[in-house]
């Protein structure tokens, strides 16, 4: 299933693509693509409706249909830093011994096509496309052999980042991964039984029709279930929860000369199997 939520901000409703790219409402089954709807119990009653009895929501999604961020509610949104070997490359870290953990606060997350605003005083704001894991069953101490029975589905993440804020303003990462509007999160979360092989997926971000980011999930560092286990021995994982798993090669740090966004431009990212974000860059003044 390709899960997702429309409508106005702050006022979405879930829904779901059909096979023929429209969208169905769930509103008589689910309150929202959140929390307790991503149980293992519910994704399964879900997988076993009708789908073209379900009402039909009018408009394209993604044209003249918004869609939000496709997890509503989210409790924790955890990313992890350096987790792909070509992008630490390109960054001239070294591969991390244990995942490189920090946040994005909830206030960060805003639907796949909505605009990014520049913060102000900012100089070094860039993109990461990222595959998004969305944990549905919850839990502590998660082995790896187990991991994957805890995860609802897969998202795009857009992984918006200002560098100065980051790794110029003394402490951690968490001020320059925060701010609002740097989460573009969706367009749809996506089932597991989905994709054939999330260990390599063509993972692709364009600035203004120029392509900057071109890799695969086969570069990744710790894999899934490792992230998944790992994150789960220093807090509780909960229906809903985000972790972004890093990003491939080409951001705008590791240009050279670097990159960085000023406002006008137009941001388009996608992962095989999960969509295609877009959205206009607004500048700090704007």
């Amino acid at each position: 299933m390709k899960l997702l939520r429309y409508g106005p901000a702050g006022q979405e409703k879930p829904g779901l693509l059909d096979g023929h790219g429209r969208v169905r409402d769930l509103s008589a089954h689910i309150p929202d693509i959140a929390g307790q709807a991503l149980l293992p119990d519910s994704l399964r009653h879900l997988a076993t409706l009708d789908v073209d009895s379900l009402p039909l929501v009018a408009g394209v999604p993604q044209k003249d249909l918004r869609l939000g961020a496709c997890v509503g509610a989210i409790g924790k949104f955890i990313c992890i830093g350096l987790n792909y070997a070509d992008h630490a490359a390109e960054t001239g870290a070294a591969i991390p011994p244990e995942p490189v953990i920090f946040n994005k606060w909830t206030s960060a997350v805003i639907g796949p096509d909505d605009d990014i605003q520049i913060p102000r005083g900012s100089t070094h704001t860039d993109w990461e496309v990222e595959l998004g894991v969305v944990i549905g069953k919850g839990g502590s101490y998660i082995s790896q052999d187990q991991a994957l029975d805890h995860v609802a589905g897969y998202c795009v993440v857009n992984d918006v980042s200002e560098r100065e804020f980051q790794l110029h303003r003394a402490g951690t990462w968490d001020k320059g991964k925060g701010c609002d509007t740097f989460g573009p999160t969706g367009p749809w979360l996506v089932t597991p039984d989905e994709l054939d092989d999330i260990d390599n997926l063509h993972m692709w971000l364009e600035v203004d029709g120029k392509r900057y980011q071109d890799g695969s999930s086969a570069t990744m560092v710790y894999k899934i279930p490792h992230l998944v286990s790992y994150c789960s021995q220093f807090m509780s994982l909960q229906p809903g929860d985000i972790i972004s798993t890093g990003t491939p090669p080409g951001v705008g740090m590791g240009q050279n000369p670097p990159v960085y966004l000023k406002g006008g431009e137009v941001l388009r990212l996608g992962i095989a199997g999960l969509g295609v974000q877009t959205q206009r860059v607004r500048g700090a003044s704007q």
